[in-house]
């Protein structure tokens, strides 16, 4: 296990709908850049304190928070019963994008003039594209992991662990090769097996869509793991030539990493990712004095 350095810090915020956002902040003394982090769908921001203190370490302040429906926020939205957690309540989607989008506010807000990255994995990366298509200007780099093209052609809404269900007794085998990290999530009592349609309805539509035209020229990051079941290589290398093509993004990488699953920071290999992750901000950041 590795020594956490950095306080976790918990605050809140209450959102235009009136559903208070609980979110969490790990401080960088003197931070190069602020990471804006959005946790999977079923997922929650504290399963990522590893890569927040990771980040930490090499220079970064970390915000993540529990959207809607998910982690402390959904418990309290639901009055304390975590059988409703998924449930994104008055605004669905489009309140989840708002408040992500409140969010990257505060963070400007509690730290002018620091460059913002925003890191989404899964869910949070479906959310990121949107964001990105809405507000690209917030952003100095964005990071996409876990991710997919967002049509019913390159976007798995189905069954994750099809094609994994071998590999074990759970309904996670999908999500890490490191069998600790499937039962950390079995026994997680904020995780969930997450449903999208079965949440979301036509909802979920909301989160079809493609790199709109003519973005302001971000760097932009895309990993994945080999095995990932959500998208996979060819429907994320599809989604980067869209985001050159019809964006007009100059600076789009993709890693793919071998034989691994869907949460790669999370991953047997981690410690590979975290690093890469840290060598592309250091090299596509704005320089800071």
């Amino acid at each position: 296990m590795p020594t956490f350095t950095a306080a976790r810090r918990e605050h809140e915020f209450v959102d235009a709908r009136g559903v208070t956002i609980h979110y969490y902040v790990w401080n960088a003394a003197k931070p190069t850049a602020i990471v804006q982090l959005a946790h999977g769908l079923g997922d929650h921001a504290t399963r990522y304190e590893n890569l927040a203190q990771y980040l930490v370490k090499n220079g970064f302040t970390v915000y993540a928070s529990d959207q809607r429906g998910h982690g402390r926020t959904g418990a309290q939205q639901h009055g304390g019963d975590l059988t409703q957690l998924g449930h994104l309540g008055e605004g669905g989607i489009r309140a989840v994008l708002d408040d992500a989008h409140q969010f990257t506010g505060i963070i400007q807000a509690d730290h002018p003039g620091v460059p913002v990255v925003y890191l989404g994995h899964s869910w949070g990366s479906i959310v990121g594209q949107i964001l990105v298509n809405e507000h690209a200007e917030d952003f100095a780099a964005v990071v996409l992991s876990g991710t997919a093209h967002r049509t019913p052609l390159h976007m798995n809404a189905g069954d994750l662990n099809k094609r994994h269900r071998s590999l074990g007794p759970t309904r996670f085998e999908w999500l890490s090769r490191d069998p600790e990290v499937v039962r950390g999530f079995v026994d997680d009592e904020y995780a969930f097996y997450a449903d999208a349609w079965g949440l979301f309805g036509l909802d979920g539509l909301r989160l079809y869509g493609r790199p709109k035209k003519g973005l302001p020229d971000i760097p932009l990051l895309i990993v994945i793991g080999e095995e990932d079941s959500l998208g996979g290589e060819r429907s994320v290398r599809i989604l980067a030539e869209n985001y050159i093509r019809r964006g007009g993004l100059t600076h789009v990488e993709v890693i793919v990493y071998a034989g691994a699953r869907h949460e790669i920071f999370n991953e047997t290999n981690k410690t590979e990712v975290y690093a890469d992750l840290v060598h592309w901000l250091a090299t596509h950041l704005p320089a800071t004095s």
